[in-house]
């Protein structure tokens, strides 16, 4: 780490670090800018010397503490902080602590630190347990935010999809074409976050896993969007059938409209990726007899590689696991969802269905929501033990306002 980096004062860094977090034109928007910006105030202020009456001998009382006086050490003292008896909730604690940790992170990248100081075990074993809310670290995706990211992909989708069915007839064949396409991600979008959102479906059992040949994701002709279901490879190794609830029908309707696959041996979510299709498409063809030169024609007439494979009938991957991350990640964002969790700045796929889970839970009992979530009843007592909990609660405090 350079010398110049070393002296630098750390409040000096925020803003930097909080444009590239940001939304918007010069990154001076969203919810999580805000909420860090938050943060790391307070962080600065506590290694200024406010450290609120704590015993604590790191950084010497300085009106600018620099990188050089950060190590494991400090941050170790601020989770104490943090964890100390100051009326914060564990889940609380964990998500002050992570805008942090984050912004360490990004300190490492820009050459500021020479190591991630905040994620040693030592700097953060004085945090609490998870609280039981959420249990272990596993994200559950809140009413809020689930209404935040469906009402963004059916924005998306409707205004997409609208522009290209109203372009004229005897229009620009291109401008068409990359109209479809621009409607057919944003259509894609929507029915992957909807079936994630409302199915409880493992994402591992919906796309394709690269490690797995038999996971490799759920295709047309498993679905049935008149019953009102979708046959899936369940974790139990085993084929099984999932339902499809009324908000996801439409959406998927939508789309295979639009989409209007060759076969229903085709992928419900076809990666996008350009180099997968464009390997996929060169490899067909050539299995076809044609030469390079009518390859690289066929490519050229169309705009993206995801029309010509529909046209031609070249089946394309599902969308990876990963992949599913990867788009989650970029629609959270556009979304401007507010995710505060230990360990995802980004609605996470298993979010949805443990969410899901919680709305079951809560409206018919642990044997129905078990039965929708394809778990035992005794698991899902296990992982939703807290919603028992603040049942029992509420009993208890009947019982003593009947006594009283």
């Amino acid at each position: 780490m350079a010398e110049r980096a070393r002296s630098t004062p750390l409040a000096q860094t925020f803003e930097r670090y909080l444009q590239d977090k940001g939304k918007g034109r010069g990154g001076d928007g969203g919810n999580y800018r805000r909420n860090a910006a938050r943060e790391l105030a307070r962080f600065a202020e506590w290694a200024a010397g406010d450290r609120g009456g704590d015993d604590w001998s790191g950084i010497e009382a300085a009106d600018q503490p620099t990188f050089a006086d950060l190590d494991e050490r400090v941050f170790r003292a601020y989770a104490r902080h943090l964890a100390g008896d100051r009326g914060l909730k564990e889940n609380t604690v964990q998500t002050y602590y992570a805008y942090v940790s984050a912004w360490c992170g990004w300190c490492v990248n820009e050459g500021y630190l020479a190591a991630h100081y905040a994620q040693r075990a030592s700097a953060t074993a004085p945090l609490p347990e998870d609280d039981g809310r959420k249990p272990g670290d596993q994200q559950a995706w809140t009413t809020e935010q689930r209404h935040a990211i469906t009402r963004h992909v059916d924005d998306r989708a409707r205004e997409a999809i609208e522009a290209f069915t109203t372009l004229p007839a005897d229009g620009d064949p291109r401008e068409k074409q990359r109209a479809r396409y621009n409607a057919l991600k944003a259509a894609r979008d929507r029915a992957l976050v909807v079936v994630l959102a409302y199915t409880a479906v493992r994402v591992g059992e919906l796309l394709r896993d690269p490690d797995d040949p038999r996971r490799r994701g759920v295709r047309w002709g498993e679905l049935d969007l008149d019953d009102g279901s979708m046959d899936v490879y369940r974790k139990k190794q085993r084929w099984d059938a999932a339902s499809l609830p009324d908000p996801v029908i439409g959406p998927l309707r939508s789309y295979r409209r639009l989409l209007d696959p060759p076969s229903d041996r085709w992928p419900v979510f076809p990666t996008f990726d350009r180099r997968t299709l464009a390997d996929r498409l060169q490899t067909a063809f050539a299995d076809r007899g044609l030469t390079s030169d009518e390859i690289e024609n066929r490519r050229e007439g169309a705009v993206r590689d995801l029309l010509l494979a529909i046209e031609a009938d070249v089946r394309p991957p599902s969308l990876t696991t990963d992949g599913a991350r990867s788009v989650l990640q970029r629609l959270t964002a556009a979304a401007d969802v507010d995710v505060a969790h230990p360990k995802h700045d980004y609605l996470a796929p298993h979010g949805g269905r443990r969410g899901m889970g919680e709305v079951l839970v809560r409206a018919f009992g642990y044997t129905v929501a078990a039965r929708y979530l394809d778990n035992s009843e005794e698991m899902v007592r296990e992982r939703y033990s807290h919603i028992e909990a603040g049942e029992l609660g509420d009993v208890a405090t009947e019982a003593l306002e009947e006594i009283d």
